[in-house]
């Protein structure tokens, strides 16, 4: 604790922190997104997928929730405090001309980070907590087992337009957060200076795409299979049929 509290109570320190929580942070929206970029391998990998981290012992997987969930609460913490730390430290004209050679990421990481705090809350009341939408009549049966249907939640959720909507600007406020931060986090950590400034940033925008392409990639094919002859996954089929057992269940 001792430790801790030595390491905050200073600049390099909370950098430092904030960084290594970062690495936590981008280490987990990568493995995501290819955790969800099952789907177009088909409804038996993806709920199998899910299936088995659902299944992880409890201390495992609470344990993992709650230190995500601590490095989540130290990342916007430190992030507050080295914003009003860097605003005390600027002068007036110092602080208009770094405005002016900022780049739009970096001067609305706090907005952005405001936004992904609240899609967050709301990707959990969807598809982990499960209650934007009733999903009880949408079960699986994997290997004679039956478990939540991942793959259809998945569909149903992303085939309303506002919900892939909502989705979509949230990735893209991702993508510029992540493109930003990664490039920061390897400055906080000591590793990018003159030599390597210009490769790490550029492997920080490359890496900001690849994550924000293989997010929307999934709300847009589901839309495009709504909206359009495009067959790539099942969508029409799966909304119906969920639209069927909704009318079912409802029936006294």
């Amino acid at each position: 604790m001792n430790a801790f509290r030595a390491l905050v109570s200073s600049s390099l320190g909370r950098k430092f922190l904030m960084a290594l929580t970062g690495f936590v942070l981008v280490g987990f929206v990568f493995l995501h997104m290819l955790g969800n970029l099952q789907i177009f391998l088909g409804p038996d990998i993806l709920n199998a997928y899910a299936h088995t981290l659902q299944s992880l012992p409890l201390p495992i997987k609470w344990g993992g929730r709650l230190f995500l969930l601590v490095c989540v609460a130290i990342h916007l913490q430190l992030a507050i405090v080295l914003t009003l730390e860097n605003r005390r430290a600027r002068a007036q004209d110092y602080e208009a001309e770094s405005t002016l050679q900022a780049s739009l990421a970096s001067r609305t990481m706090h907005w952005s980070g405001a936004v992904l705090l609240l899609f967050s809350v709301i990707h959990l009341l969807h598809f982990t907590i499960r209650v934007l939408f009733d999903y009880s009549a949408m079960p699986y049966s994997l290997h004679d087992e039956t478990v939540h249907d991942v793959y259809a939640m998945m569909i149903v959720g992303f085939s309303h337009w506002w919900m892939s909507l909502f989705y979509v600007v949230a990735m893209v406020l991702l993508c510029s957060h992540l493109s930003h931060g990664a490039s920061s986090m390897f400055q906080s950590m000591g590793v990018r200076n003159d030599r390597w400034r210009g490769i790490l940033d550029w492997l920080a925008q490359i890496f900001g795409v690849v994550i924000l392409l293989g997010f929307i990639s999934i709300p847009t094919v589901i839309l495009l299979c709504r909206y359009t002859a495009l067959e790539l996954l099942p969508v029409n089929q799966i909304v119906a049929q969920y639209e069927a057992a909704k009318a079912i269940a409802a029936v006294p």
